[in-house]
């Protein structure tokens, strides 16, 4: 009975974007209110029901204003370098661009910032191109696929504090199966591409795999001589810049000028998050010791900084900002609820409840309950740092009981966690809201389940290649 209470929001929520039945708002919302049983019966013996739920919203508003001021900041950045004349209002929808859209320009502007901006400006290029419904919005999520090395990685490192082992190891460990999950949405992103009315021949496959066959190497090979927080920046940016110049070479002095004045805001952009990173100790908001800090050089921060001095040397500033901030509200509300639950069903001990619930059912079978609790995790928490601190430790427990080497649930977990967050329920809902046309999480979903699959496929493989 217990157990039912627990599972009843993540299975009431799930129920209802699958099935279509609600949109994300309505299913969140219902799962909220499910979640106060779920929270009663696994809360510790004398801990009051009312006062929790007020600090973890208190706990919860904090969290979600990190990732809900780099949304607002990317929605910004975007409206201040977005083109407005007639000859540009729309780019062709051709194979090349949706790639350098999603598995290039999108996983770079991810691996800088973090918190789901790759998506955000996928999207917005995809929707540049004419594409929409839930074939973008899938498109727009692949590029979430280096969610390990993603703002710097600061799951990544969350992680390894919380079992106790080095970060780069750990990274080093988690870029096999991601590297091999990288070249596996090849097929992924043709198939999408096609269901976008844009079918992909043969040659320009040939070249695509080429470009992820580079990213996947540069991942793995990197880390023996690199520190991982710039492997996810190194690996799409090599490759970003190759097809970019493939793309449109400049043949005269109008055409670099033209180069350069493009890469211009996106240059500034990466050195002011990169020369942020590097400030020590900057001053920091943390008014919870046991989550992560409110840095002055937060990746929101400098996004909203760079994006207000590019919008006001833009036409329009004014209407610009009005149109970001527009498209934003929706989709932070929904942000913000979606990290309310995830903190309700963590923070009182139900999700942890339900992890060790299905290892103990699995028994001997439980070091192949790593993927698919990694992925659930990362779906329902909707973040690579939110996924490693809830089930993290409880996943390095369960390697270390079945006689794994002690790197292993723990990389096989940071891996599928972070391919879950880029596919969560928060996190398609945040597309679905930007795009604004309809779409449904069950659409998207559906038309994502072969990189699912592929995740749980890779992360057995891992398990039983790596022990």
């Amino acid at each position: 009975m217990i157990l039912l209470l627990q599972s009843a929001p993540l299975l009431l929520l799930l129920g209802l974007l699958v099935t279509g039945r609600a949109g994300p708002l309505v299913a969140v919302l219902a799962a909220l209110a499910a979640a106060l049983p779920a929270a009663l019966v696994s809360l510790p013996a004398g801990a009051g029901l009312l006062p929790f739920l007020a600090e973890e919203a208190l706990r919860g508003a904090f969290l979600a204003l990190q990732p809900i001021g780099v949304v607002l900041g990317g929605l910004l950045f975007h409206a201040a370098v977005e083109r407005r004349d007639g000859a540009a209002a729309r780019a062709a929808a051709t194979p090349r661009a949706i790639f350098t859209a999603t598995l290039l320009m999108g996983v770079f502007m991810e691996s800088v910032t973090g918190f789901a901006v790759g998506a955000v400006f996928a999207l917005a290029a995809l929707r540049g191109m004419g594409i929409r419904g839930a074939p973008a919005a899938a498109l727009a999520l692949l590029a979430l696929c280096l969610i390990p090395w993603g703002g710097l990685g600061p799951g990544t490192a969350l992680g390894a504090v919380l079992v106790g082992v080095p970060a780069q190891e750990i990274a080093a460990l988690t870029a096999l199966p991601n590297a091999a999950w990288l070249l596996a949405l090849g097929p992924v992103c043709w198939r999408l591409s096609a269901a976008a009315g844009v079918p992909v021949p043969g040659g320009e496959r040939l070249a695509q795999m080429a470009m992820l066959a580079v990213m996947a190497t540069i991942l793995v090979a990197g880390h023996w001589v690199l520190p991982f927080e710039v492997l996810g920046i190194l690996a799409s940016g090599v490759p970003l810049l190759l097809a970019l110049w493939r793309a449109d070479p400049p043949r005269d002095a109008a055409g670099w000028a033209r180069a350069g004045r493009a890469l211009v805001p996106y240059a500034v952009l990466t050195v002011a998050l990169l020369g942020a990173r590097a400030v020590p100790a900057p001053p920091s908001w943390q008014p919870y010791a046991a989550l992560p800090a409110f840095p002055v050089t937060h990746v929101a921060i400098v996004l909203l900084v760079v994006s207000a001095a590019l919008l006001a040397l833009s036409d329009a500033p004014r209407r610009r900002a009005a149109g970001a901030l527009h498209r934003a509200a929706r989709p932070a509300l929904v942000l913000l609820l979606y990290v309310l639950l995830a903190r309700w069903m963590a923070g009182s001990g139900a999700t942890g409840a339900l992890a060790q619930a299905a290892a103990a059912a699995l028994g001997e079978a439980a070091p192949f309950a790593v993927p698919p609790l990694g992925l659930v995790g990362g779906l329902v928490t909707g973040s690579n740092v939110g996924s490693n601190a809830a089930l993290m430790p409880v996943q390095k427990a369960l390697g270390l009981a079945a006689g794994l080497p002690p790197l292993l649930a723990p990389s096989v977990h940071n891996f599928a966690g972070a391919a879950g967050a880029g596919m969560s329920v928060g996190v398609t809902a945040l597309v679905c809201g930007l795009l604004a046309d309809g779409t449904r999480p069950a659409q998207v979903w559906r038309l994502l389940l072969p990189s699912m699959a592929v995740v749980l496929v890779i992360g057995w493989a891992a398990m039983v290649l790596l022990r």
